[in-house]
């Protein structure tokens, strides 16, 4: 059996109607450019999250970099002031840093969860540092009460990427509903995925929502008269109206890749292979992905490829290590290093058939390393 690393027509497929009346109540409206679709899936998906305040931008990148401008605009934050990082994360967490001017410094995760905590964030704190960029990595939530404690001892801002983990909560809060404001994306392979790109900022803020909102349309606080140098970053209407078709679908969706992530857990017994530690609170979790540890993970890969099985390497090459990040490579950041050649993420999507979970399964427990 063939077992696609990620498959979404199937999504698509069954809601198929939906989409097709709110592609076409889109079409009718004549309006493409902050719409009624843009205003309606802002006061969804903060009531969702539990905040006040949901900005819908472009993609993910620009709603982490747009957080970080605001609060230079704000004074909060300038010109060269650090912020944490993690060190195994997507490069785009720390290309938001850079592109606001700011200094990328680089903490460990743990590796059982893969990510940072108040321990490594201990270990990266400098003399500059500002703000710490949590990151739900995989859709697993940061341990946000032990960060959040950490930071206010600190005197930090706390921003959230939750760009992985759309539905996550821990203690009764939503990933996005932690830090002083939180990015996501809405890349079609995320659990809320658009048909194309599209991300949000979402904050208790008042003051920062509306920087951040201005900061998106050129910087503009008025028609015709613009107060910062701003970008153009707009959550597109059509996205936007098909976003407010699959948001209810997605507790549902999560529960499914929880499900998948436990039978994984229960049934894979290699001992060539080392899983994902599951959490203690099921829902801080949504799966995004599900990455596995291999010391021989390349000969794992080309296993399960010649059972027809798809795999993907999140993430081949650590941020610190990038040509693009070479004037801030300072770091010796053995964790990151070890991950980036051990890591190897097995299909985990919600449409996922009893027999393909048995198949991946099974080809995990046949490799012999």
């Amino acid at each position: 059996m063939q077992v696609p690393f990620n498959q979404l027509g199937h999504l698509n497929g069954e809601l198929s109607h939906d989409l097709q009346k709110a592609f076409a109540a889109v079409l009718d409206s004549g309006s493409f450019i902050q719409g009624q679709s843009v205003l309606g899936f802002e006061a969804e998906f903060a009531a969702y999250i539990g905040t006040e305040h949901c900005i819908g931008v472009a993609n993910g990148l620009d709603a982490l970099t747009l957080i970080l401008e605001a609060f230079k605009v704000k004074g909060d934050l300038r010109p060269g002031d650090s912020v944490i990082v993690p060190s195994n994360t997507y490069w785009a967490s720390v290309l938001a840093v850079i592109r606001a001017g700011l200094v990328p410094v680089m903490a460990e995760p743990e590796v059982d969860t893969f990510n940072i905590s108040s321990r490594t964030l201990q270990c990266a704190m400098t003399s500059g540092t500002k703000a710490v960029m949590a990151v739900h990595l995989y859709g697993r939530m940061a341990p946000m009460e032990d960060i959040d404690s950490w930071c206010k001892a600190n005197g930090l801002l706390l921003i959230e990427d939750a760009a992985q983990a759309h539905g996550a909560a821990l203690e009764g809060r939503m990933a996005g509903a932690w830090g002083h404001a939180a990015g996501f994306s809405f890349y079609p392979t995320k659990n809320l995925g658009a048909f194309g790109d599209g991300g949000a900022v979402t904050t208790d803020d008042a003051d920062l929502a509306r920087i951040v909102r201005q900061l998106a349309n050129y910087g503009s606080d008025a028609p015709g008269l613009f107060a910062w140098v701003g970008i153009n970053s707009r959550l597109d209407e059509l996205q936007a109206a098909l976003l407010r078709v699959a948001l209810p679908h997605l507790d549902d969706w999560n529960k499914k890749r929880r499900e998948i992530a436990n039978a994984y857990a229960m049934g894979i017994k290699n001992p060539h292979v080392s899983l994902p530690a599951l959490p203690q609170l099921p829902v801080s979790h949504v799966h995004h992905l599900y990455v596995v540890r291999c010391g021989v993970r390349d000969r794992l890969a080309a296993h399960l490829q010649k059972a027809g099985i798809g795999t993907k390497v999140h993430y081949p090459v650590s941020p610190h290590r990038q040509s693009a990040f070479r004037p801030f490579n300072t770091f010796t950041l053995p964790v990151a290093e070890r991950l980036e050649n051990e890591v190897l993420s097995l299909p985990l999507w919600p449409g996922m058939t009893p027999e393909q979970v048995r198949t991946v399964i099974n080809a995990v427990n046949s490799f012999e390393g």
